[in-house]
């Protein structure tokens, strides 16, 4: 394959994740709404774990305590970063979400390499401040930005663990693992919170929202990463709060207002710089 259609075709994947993922955060706020977010986080991981271990076959017996250890950390931080962001998202608008969502791994990295680039992780929040308030007046409960927050968090922890992970297990042996322990810490939650029965309306539809994320996403992402530079990919990553701020206003009766837009910027703005700041770091 000629390096600009490798590069072509791994922006493309890039950009159809992103919509993946937004699409599928937009279309659980209903489930949310009927069943719960605990409930809604562990249907969707049970049906991603059954349907990843069919399709990958891992041998689950043959893992060591090491690669044991790394999935069980690895699919605590999925639980628990999941619940937060389904619990964000049925209290404040979805852009806001992940916009605070996004200062999780944003504050790693720029921690990560010090000095002025904390400038990027205070331009973020300026962002998110913005975002917060529609012009008349603030956007949004506090409980709902504390899960944002929360999740944030978890999605930080992910992306530490997720690394250490890729490095003791192979292909997509560690997702499947992860995302069975996942199930199993979201079950008892999950279980004892639901507000509804289960229909088969709804289960088709934890289905689809579990083929949305995570399971096209992550492979989506893992083949555009052997198609183009890491700066690359991390700058098309940045694009999720906007991504997040269009869907919410086409799917969830979400407009912005002209300082929410703003918001949104830097916050991307923040993204793209810490990204190419990582690359110099790398280079000196």
């Amino acid at each position: 394959m000629a390096p600009s259609r490798g590069l072509s075709t791994g922006v493309a994947l890039c950009l159809v994740s992103i919509l993946c993922i937004q699409l599928g955060s937009a279309l659980s706020a209903g489930l949310i709404r009927e069943i719960g977010p605990a409930t809604a986080a562990f249907l969707r991981f049970s049906v991603a774990a059954v349907v990843l271990a069919l399709v990958v076959r891992p041998r689950f017996l043959a893992f060591d305590r090491r690669q044991w250890t790394a999935a069980v950390g690895l699919g605590i931080a999925m639980a628990g970063m999941t619940f937060c962001f389904f619990s964000a998202i049925e209290r404040i608008p979805l852009g806001l979400a992940v916009a605070i969502d996004f200062l999780g791994p944003l504050a790693v990295a720029a921690f990560g390499l010090g000095g002025w680039r904390l400038v990027w992780p205070a331009a973020a929040f300026i962002g998110v401040l913005f975002l917060s308030h529609d012009g008349t007046g603030w956007v949004g409960e506090p409980l709902g930005m504390l899960f944002a927050a929360g999740a944030g968090t978890g999605w930080a922890a992910y992306i530490i663990l997720m690394k250490r992970s890729s490095v003791l297990f192979e292909g997509l042996d560690g997702l499947a693992a992860s995302l069975l322990v996942a199930a199993l810490a979201s079950a008892p939650f999950g279980i004892l919170s639901a507000r509804s029965g289960l229909s088969v309306d709804m289960f088709g539809a934890i289905v689809g929202i579990a083929f949305l994320v995570p399971l096209l996403p992550y492979a989506m992402e893992l083949t555009a990463l052997r198609r183009m530079p890491v700066v690359a990919f991390g700058i098309l990553m940045s694009l999720e709060p906007a991504a997040a701020s269009l869907v919410g206003a086409a799917m969830l009766d979400q407009p912005l207002a002209l300082l929410q837009i703003v918001g949104t910027a830097l916050v991307v703005v923040a993204s793209v710089g810490v990204t190419l700041s990582g690359r110099q770091g790398d280079a000196a």
